[in-house]
């Protein structure tokens, strides 16, 4: 998609087997970036980049702190292999790739800022993996362009290009999974199953730097090749998964699957675009901006995107203007300044939910996303605020785009339901529990929040943990 995930030159779809035509999994995932103050440079950093690229219950630990850099913003540790070993990847809903660095690859990190050991998967080190050929199903059904190089008897590969000019290229293997199973209320045991996924043999670009290296990647995009769409084509689950981000004490919730409590009021999903809706008002401090009806049909009508890999909000230059003209109305005494040439900041020593106006939007079927202060402005040093909208006119090369990052999507639980084709949200208590329903058997599991410590410079404070629950639904057709 244009903003928000990496754009597959070829890719492959995640497809589980065997030991998951009944299981209720959890993964535990953990936020990318730590530390009790926000980094600017972070924050620009992953933005930019980023603008230019299940079963029952799965647990995913996210992790990370609050910076944003050039992928997704979470990073959750599968264990592939027999005997299985653990892997750190990032988690996108914009990308439809699940890939690891693997042994011998040219160019990939030897080392992370993040906190975390690195590690290459080596096919030759499990004595379940398998390669997958040209003449596989595998690959032939999840090329969208398969090559005539690729014949029988070779094996099936990839290359995947980002925005920012970074890039991954490989082979496929087919492997074994094993994954935390929901057996009931806050209960979890083992369980294996079989995938095939993309073995990175070389990487460049952001993809090969240190500095937020991790082990790869795991979509969670809406094309057919995702994790999400494999699975619903093989009547294992509903497309459906929500989440949760505590922005107060860190954890949440991430849910693939039906949500039944707490419910949600939604709005329609645009059509042939990537989680996106249409947008009809903003409203600060109780006014509505004096805005022209056409403001966010930009790009032949994409409309709003909700993107929870993205950091900060981004605005249309005008909705911009006014809306930090009406911030900075509420403080007139205050003296602004800039930093890192693109953020209004401000010393301000009092309540800033008491001292600035809360900003609505307002989407189609009287949807509405409330943004208080505190969610809207973070703190970078003592007293010192810093305002989390910015002008999308100076981000995305002098295109008018509208897209809410996870800024603005804390302290809700948002659900993406393409099989509805609708997204929607509730204020929530994020460091609570949510129901989900398992279709196989009816019943309905509580699922909780969950929040794990990083090691380095991972900050506990800050530490933004979802839980990623993937409900298992079969024989829906």
């Amino acid at each position: 998609m244009d903003l928000s995930g990496f754009v597959g030159v070829l890719v492959i779809g995640f497809v589980f087997c065997g030991g998951f035509a009944s299981a209720n999994v959890v993964f535990q995932v953990q936020h990318k970036f730590g530390g009790s103050k926000k980094s600017l440079t972070q924050f620009k950093a992953h933005d930019s980049s980023r603008h230019r690229r299940i079963l029952s219950a799965v647990d995913l630990p996210i992790g990370g702190d609050g910076s944003p850099t050039s992928a997704a913003l979470y990073f959750t540790k599968l264990r592939i292999g027999t005997p299985p070993k653990d892997y750190h990847v990032q988690v996108d809903t914009g990308s439809d790739l699940l890939w690891v660095n693997c042994a011998g690859c040219q160019k990939c990190p030897k080392k992370s800022d993040l906190g975390i050991s690195l590690a290459l998967y080596n096919p030759e080190s499990s004595s379940t993996a398998k390669m997958v050929d040209c003449n596989q199903e595998i690959c032939m059904s999840t090329l969208s362009d398969p090559s005539n190089d690729c014949k029988a008897g070779m094996y099936c590969s990839y290359s995947v290009k980002y925005g920012d000019g970074s890039s991954t290229t490989g082979y496929f293997v087919r492997d074994t999974i094993q994954l935390d199973r929901v057996s009931g209320n806050l209960q979890t045991t083992f369980l294996n199953g079989s995938i095939a996924f993309g073995c990175g043999s070389q990487q460049s670009g952001q993809l090969g730097s240190s500095q937020q290296a991790l082990d790869g990647i795991l979509g969670f995009g809406q094309a057919n090749s995702s994790l999400l769409s494999q699975l619903a084509s093989a009547k294992k689950v509903k497309r459906i998964f929500s989440h949760c981000l505590d922005g107060s004490q860190g954890g949440g919730i991430f849910a693939i699957g039906e949500v039944v409590q707490p419910k949600v009021q939604t709005t329609p999903m645009i059509p042939e675009a990537h989680y996106n809706v249409e947008l009809k008002q903003i409203e600060v401090g109780g006014k509505f901006l004096d805005l022209p009806t056409d403001t966010f049909d930009v790009g032949g009508k994409q409309g709003t995107i909700i993107d929870s890999g993205t950091t900060l909000a981004y605005l249309p230059d005008l909705a911009y203007k006014l809306v930090l003209e009406k911030i900075r109305a509420a403080q007139p005494n205050i003296q602004p300044h800039i930093l890192d040439q693109q953020f209004t900041c401000f010393k301000y020593s009092g309540d800033v939910d008491k001292g600035f106006p809360v900003v609505k939007f307002h989407f189609e079927n009287s949807l509405v996303l409330k943004v208080s202060p505190h969610q809207y402005l973070f703190d970078v040093q003592d007293d010192g605020w810093c305002v989390g909208f910015q002008d999308s006119d100076l981000q995305s090369q002098g295109k008018d785009v509208t897209l809410l990052g996870d800024l603005v999507l804390t302290d809700k639980l948002v659900t993406y339901d393409m099989e509805k084709k609708t997204i929607g949200w509730a204020d929530y208590n994020c460091s609570s529990s949510i129901r989900v329903k398992d279709e196989e058997s009816g019943k309905e599991y509580m699922l909780g929040a969950h929040n794990i410590s990083g090691g380095g410079r991972i900050g506990t404070s800050t530490m933004i943990m979802l839980v990623f629950l993937l409900i298992k639904l079969i024989n829906l057709l």
